[in-house]
């Protein structure tokens, strides 16, 4: 099979391929064969007429017509592997070849991945959040201690909220009603409906507040609450004597050194979970190239088809569910395709700064990479790497492990600075696996990947 690739305008080539009459000849011979065994010759069995036979009853150009229909494919297919050629929608197809050449040929124009400009890549500068603790939130995480041993007091005064208030609730719909006494409940907790808290909220004892709840499934349904009681919560008094009596620590000082240090860790790691989106965030800036629209619109349908995935698990139709956006579904609609459009600018930004730094996959890191499909999906490693040839995904698997290591090079040369601009030491930044490839970059990738491995 001889090949030949011309640039066209904007990111489409035309592949042409020429076959020679030995190597068109065997998918002849394979259609001349399938023909044998829907064509009825007198005296032989299906699949049994020789082929001059066959040939004298339907003709060559048939045998041609049924060769090209099975065999192009696979030739389109190997010719693109041989160019190293991506595809990112259908090709046009022009057969070239006269319907009675001995060979075969053909053209195919089709839209190839792009390559888009990274300038600057090699010199990211990203703000992350402040791993500093404000004293207020220590304060709170103390008072949430506290909480857990509070006694509540009853106060002459109208609630509000973080009180808690003793009432009867009577809920009635129609002629129908349900009564629950001495129910303690807390105001602004919006443990029971919105209505509920905006009603208590400046009630004194022996109010009687009846109000109207709208609800999704029933209609209009009726409140009527008697408020019986105002209890405001006391926390104890923050003393070393009560934090040694019912705490594992031993003074407020230690109490609030301890709480702090857990927090900077949480805050820390926080951070650091956030360094890879920022990184992509940041690269997808450098993009201004125009991408084109089969990318973005593949990118869509992938992310619509995840989300009806996740809508049947909990029992939901994907389409009832956009009608029920209602005025909302445009808005829906422009929010995919937004975070689809950075989606495939991550992805072939990715690329692009790959290509530049040299990266290249090792067999090995294929392995590791299959093995651990082949944890996940519990199978054999061996029975997963054949049904990823059989699918041709081995290709994809290889550029979901080169778009890896290229972010991990582009965190490895970035700067990390604070709000204050300030550098910061990466040795803060958790967990300390930078240094070492990842292998799940789906959140910067374009939806090539097997949802399920997401």
């Amino acid at each position: 099979m001889r090949t030949s690739v011309e640039p066209l305008e904007g990111n489409k080539v035309k592949l042409s391929v020429e076959l020679d009459e030995s190597e068109f000849g065997t998918a002849i011979d394979a259609a001349f064969r399938k023909i044998a065994r829907e064509v009825r010759i007198p005296g032989f069995r299906p699949g049994k007429a020789p082929r001059r036979l066959v040939e004298a009853r339907v003709g060559l150009d048939v045998a041609r017509q049924e060769a090209i229909r099975d065999a192009l494919p696979g030739y389109y297919e190997r010719a693109l592997r041989e160019n190293d050629l991506e595809p990112i929608a259908a090709p046009e197809i022009d057969i070239t070849s006269g319907d009675t050449d001995p060979n075969m040929a053909f053209d195919a124009v089709v839209e190839i991945m792009p390559t888009v400009q990274v300038a600057g890549y090699g010199g990211l500068r990203v703000v992350l959040p402040s791993f500093e603790v404000a004293e207020g939130e220590v304060d709170l995480r103390v008072d949430q201690s506290r909480a857990a041993f509070a006694e509540l007091v009853s106060v002459d005064r109208p609630a509000r909220d973080g009180d808690f208030v003793l009432i009867d609730r009577t809920i009635s719909q129609g002629e129908e009603s349900s009564v629950v006494e001495d129910f303690s409940y807390e105001v602004g907790s919006g443990g029971v409906t919105p209505e509920l808290d905006d009603n208590l909220r400046g009630a004194k004892v022996g109010d009687i507040l009846t109000f109207d709840v709208h609800h999704e499934q029933l209609g209009e349904v009726n409140f009527r609450v008697l408020v019986k009681d105002v209890r405001e919560k006391v926390l104890p008094e923050l003393t070393d004597e009560w934090v040694a009596a019912e705490t594992e620590f031993e003074t407020v000082e230690e109490m609030q050194a301890k709480y702090r240090q857990e927090m900077e860790a949480v805050r820390k790691l926080e951070v650091a979970l956030q360094t890879r989106d920022k990184v992509i965030e940041a690269l997808i800036e450098l993009v201004d190239d125009e991408i084109p629209e089969s990318l973005v619109g593949s990118e869509m349908e992938r992310r619509l088809q995840s989300l009806a995935h996740r809508l049947s698990h909990q029992g939901v139709d994907a389409n009832r569910f956009l009608q029920s956006l209602g005025d909302q579904q445009e808005e829906f609609v422009g929010q995919l395709r937004a975070e689809a459009v950075s989606a495939v600018k991550a992805d072939l930004a990715l690329r692009a700064v790959a290509e530049l730094e040299g990266v290249e996959v090792t067999e090995a890191e294929v392995d590791a990479e299959i093995d651990d499909i082949a944890r996940q999906r519990r199978k054999n490693p061996k029975a997963v790497r054949k049904e990823l040839e059989n699918e041709d995904q081995l290709p994809a698997v290889r550029s979901g492990i080169r778009k890896t290591k290229a972010l991990e090079w582009l965190i490895a040369h970035t700067e990390f600075v604070d709000e204050e601009g300030q550098v910061i030491d990466r040795s803060d930044l958790l967990p300390p696996s930078f240094d070492s490839p990842s292998p799940d970059i789906e959140a910067a990738g374009t939806g090539n990947e097997d949802e399920e491995s997401e």
